[in-house]
């Protein structure tokens, strides 16, 4: 009799004890993943404060801007921007949409300059502008990355490994894009939706994202597998679960919570 008083106030807490672990689409692991992305793109936790930030970093993709990078040799700079005026036409940055066409592709600021950089900080005010830019980071990075980790049976931290890559060399398929690595990493073994060990295949999968990062000039320091995503592996955090500690380009950050 006891036991079966008892079985309906236990369900609750056995129910939530066979629940998955949650993945980075939760609205606080998708801030963490926000927040290592910009500690290694921005040197800040403070992701919401690069909607303003742009500069010429001089690797071949003209100019990079925004919560994610976003590049003016790349297309995605381009697009944003069209996504935005479509919102609010007639915008700051509406008028560079036929300099961003011509520039796309290469990594020169023709019809740009000089007032291109202090357009975008005045743009980066705009509500509107900060969700164009939330949108397309979740449309053309996030969104594909996750959904291709949770379909390789990835967690959250595999998640986020997709994502960083993704965001760094874009989710193409030749050997130096996401695409290539993921290629790369499967010839070496297998995702867990394979049957393969999850560990083993994110280390493969670091192992490429670093051969990838060191044949370009600019993205040679690998401090962001090395001593960050590769540092929670060996921890077994498959669950990015904080808190969290790691070294990019040699600066330490925490996320205690």
């Amino acid at each position: 009799m006891l036991s079966t008083l008892l079985a309906p106030a236990l369900a609750p807490v056995l129910a939530l004890t066979l629940q998955a672990p949650v993945d980075l689409t939760d609205p606080h692991k998708k801030d963490i993943a926000m927040q290592l992305v910009s500690s290694a793109e921005n040197s800040s936790l403070d992701w919401k404060a690069q909607y303003g930030y742009i500069e010429d970093i001089d690797d071949g993709r003209g100019y990079t801007g925004g919560i994610i990078g976003f590049c003016s040799g790349t297309h995605d700079m381009l697009k944003l921007v069209e996504v935005y005026t479509e919102r609010k036409p007639g915008n700051v940055l509406a008028k560079y949409l036929p300099a961003l066409r011509k520039v796309d592709g290469s990594d020169s600021h023709k019809g740009l300059d000089p007032n291109y950089t202090k357009d975008w900080k005045t743009a980066a005010k705009d509500p509107v502008f900060q969700q164009a830019q939330n949108d397309e980071r979740d449309r053309v990075y996030f969104d594909p990355a996750v959904n291709q980790a949770k379909s390789d049976g990835l967690r959250a931290l595999g998640q986020f490994a997709y994502y960083d890559a993704m965001v760094m060399h874009g989710p193409g398929e030749d050997k130096l894009s996401f695409g290539g690595i993921r290629k790369s990493a499967l010839a070496k073994a297998k995702t867990p939706a394979q049957g393969g060990d999850e560990t083993a295949y994110l280390n493969a999968f670091l192992d490429a994202r670093k051969a990838a990062m060191k044949a370009e000039e600019a993205h040679e320091d690998t401090s962001r597998v090395d001593t960050a995503q590769r540092v929670f592996l060996k921890k077994g955090n498959l669950d990015l679960d904080p808190p969290l500690t790691w070294k990019v380009y040699g600066d330490s950050y925490t996320i205690k919570k």
